[in-house]
């Protein structure tokens, strides 16, 4: 084989090789605009000069308690600025950040702390009590410190524990923190919702954390001193890696502790907010609140969800408020969104319908992302791009997960084949674009058809009274399953099971209509998504 001439004394070395990280980002941000104001909490303003040396007080004061590379640093945490501070400071110090869902139970808690043998837990006195419980029921005896928010004024009682602010002034603002040896090394972990069994710890990389930090901006059209609204959990993915992005455009986080319609339509008012990401429930949050809740504000706003597509009624009601929505799609193990549904101009010249059908698209691949296809799992080959035939969408890329930490079955599983594979069931159009049908559990199998959920909950979120749905398997005696709608209606809209039954009639085959629908309020995650698993379990005792 001929040696390649330009590999030939051409080698790596300090001078033109360094480990990709996001930590990098921060460093020009607080040395280029030092005085820019980097966050916003309350009545809080916090430069990016003082952001970067509060981060690298913190990894000191880490450093000076034990932590080293590799080691778990655990954070239970609202959107905060001691959050913002943790997704620099834990890494800065070759640490793992592991950022805790705070809507999980004490015995949840307990099993991520184990099982990520976390040394250190960061918590907001809020969750103070949860974590006491979790403590009790884990393994691990982690250093307790805790955050006391100024936002939060609940008398809960301050526990024995170090006090954050105090930790973090114990450092030194000069730390010179530490650069990953290899941008694979790990920059988090996260872990999964844990549905099916313990969850499992999805770990992220220096690279792909850099990489899809710059891809959101790419992808969002962030401008240079954007202003963020922090409506998406940070602990959700590492805030979908944003934490990382307004570093590298420079731009203003606003930190919002309570996701309430009052302090997001302030925010937008009065910090000239220009992006904010959430859930279709964040949209519905906002667009009915009280008219005397609601403010005016000049700058076009671009809203990110990656939920279910919104109906298009609301999608109607966010443009008239100012508001341009973009459809995004990813997982924990793609680092938050690594597909896109880019828009294309002539369609805003489409009648709303057809946009609203081009709207719940899920798209094409981020910039970063390298591959993704809609595969038959069984035969690794790419389905038809005819919008009808389903397949497994599947990933591969520098913005893929490490794998599953000390999990080696599900990791080998999970890129069978050099693919990472979702689980989630899609088509893709003539077009390229992708389309999810269904969760590959959620797929209901009547009379050995197969109904997608989805198409289904299509349907329903076109008629006015509705205004969640979520459909899903029922047992039945004949036909081994049938589909069961749960749903929330609109504000002031009445509709009973034959009004909707006869509504799915017209628009699907019969045998995709539901047999049965229940009104009730519908059970979410704490990051807006609909909890399907508790549904099936309801649905199992309604049959």
């Amino acid at each position: 084989m001929t040696q390649n001439p330009y590999n030939t004394g051409l080698d790596r070395n300090p001078a033109n090789h360094q480990p990709l990280t996001p930590l990098t980002f921060l460093e020009r941000a607080a040395s280029v605009f030092p005085d820019h104001i980097a966050m916003v909490h309350g009545a809080l303003r916090r430069s990016y000069a003082d952001f970067y040396s509060r981060s690298r007080q913190l990894a000191s004061a880490l450093v000076a308690r034990g932590i080293g590379r590799g080691d778990t640093v655990s954070a239970m945490l609202a959107n905060t600025p001691a959050m913002l501070e943790c997704h620099y400071g834990v890494p800065m110090c070759g640490g793992v950040l592991h950022s805790i869902n705070t809507r999980l139970d004490a015995a949840i808690i307990a099993f991520q702390l184990d099982h990520a043998m976390a040394k250190i837990v960061i918590v907001d006195r809020e969750f103070m009590p949860l974590m006491q419980e979790a403590l009790a029921l884990a393994s691990v005896t982690p250093l307790l410190i805790q955050y006391d928010d100024p936002e939060f004024t609940d008398p809960t009682p301050v526990v024995q524990a170090i006090d954050y602010d105090a930790f973090v002034a114990s450092g030194d603002p000069a730390f010179a923190w530490l650069m990953p040896q290899d941008e694979w090394d790990a920059i988090s972990i996260n872990y999964t919702s844990g549905t099916t069994g313990d969850p499992k710890g999805v770990v992220s990389h220096h690279r792909g954390a850099y990489l899809l930090a710059q891809g959101n901006a790419l992808t969002a059209s962030m401008p240079k001193h954007a202003v963020y609204l922090w409506t998406l959990p940070m602990f959700h993915c590492n805030g979908w890696c944003f934490p990382w992005t307004l570093s590298a455009i420079i731009g203003t986080h606003v930190c919002l502790r309570q996701v309430r319609a009052e302090p997001i339509w302030a925010a937008l008012a009065d910090e000239g907010v220009t992006h904010l990401c959430g859930a279709p429930i964040v949209m519905s949050l906002m667009i009915s609140a009280p008219a005397e809740v609601k403010r005016e504000f000049d700058q076009m706003v671009q809203f990110f969800t990656a939920a279910a597509p919104p109906p298009e009624k609301l999608l109607a009601e966010m443009k008239e408020a100012g508001f341009e929505v973009t459809h995004l799609y990813g997982l924990t193990e793609t680092y938050g969104p690594a597909v896109v549904n880019d828009w294309h101009a002539e369609w805003s010249d489409l009648p709303r319908a057809e946009q609203a059908r081009l709207k719940s698209r899920q798209g094409v691949r981020y910039l970063p992302l390298e591959g993704l296809e809609v595969l038959d799992p069984e035969t690794m080959q790419p389905v038809p791009r005819d919008g009808v035939t389903m397949g497994e969408v599947m990933f591969r890329g520098n913005v893929v997960m490490k794998g599953y930490f000390r999990n080696p079955k599900a990791t080998e599983e999970a890129f069978a084949g050099g693919w990472f594979h979702s689980g989630d069931l899609g088509v893709r159009h003539p077009d390229g674009y992708i389309q999810l049908k269904d969760r590959s559990k959620d797929v209901i199998i009547s009379g050995g058809e197969n109904i997608s959920s989805i198409e289904v909950e299509e349907v329903l979120y076109r008629h006015d009274a509705v205004a969640v749905v979520a459909v899903v398997a029922m047992p039945h005696e004949r036909w081994g399953e049938t589909p069961c709608a749960f749903v929330e209606l609109a504000q002031g809209r009445h509709a009973d099971a034959e009004m909707l039954r006869g509504w799915c009639r017209e628009h699907l085959a019969h045998y995709k209509v539901p047999g049965r629908f229940v009104f009730s309020e519908i059970p979410r995650t704490s990051t807006g998504k609909i909890q399907k698993f508790a549904l099936r379990e309801k649905a199992r005792e309604l049959a």
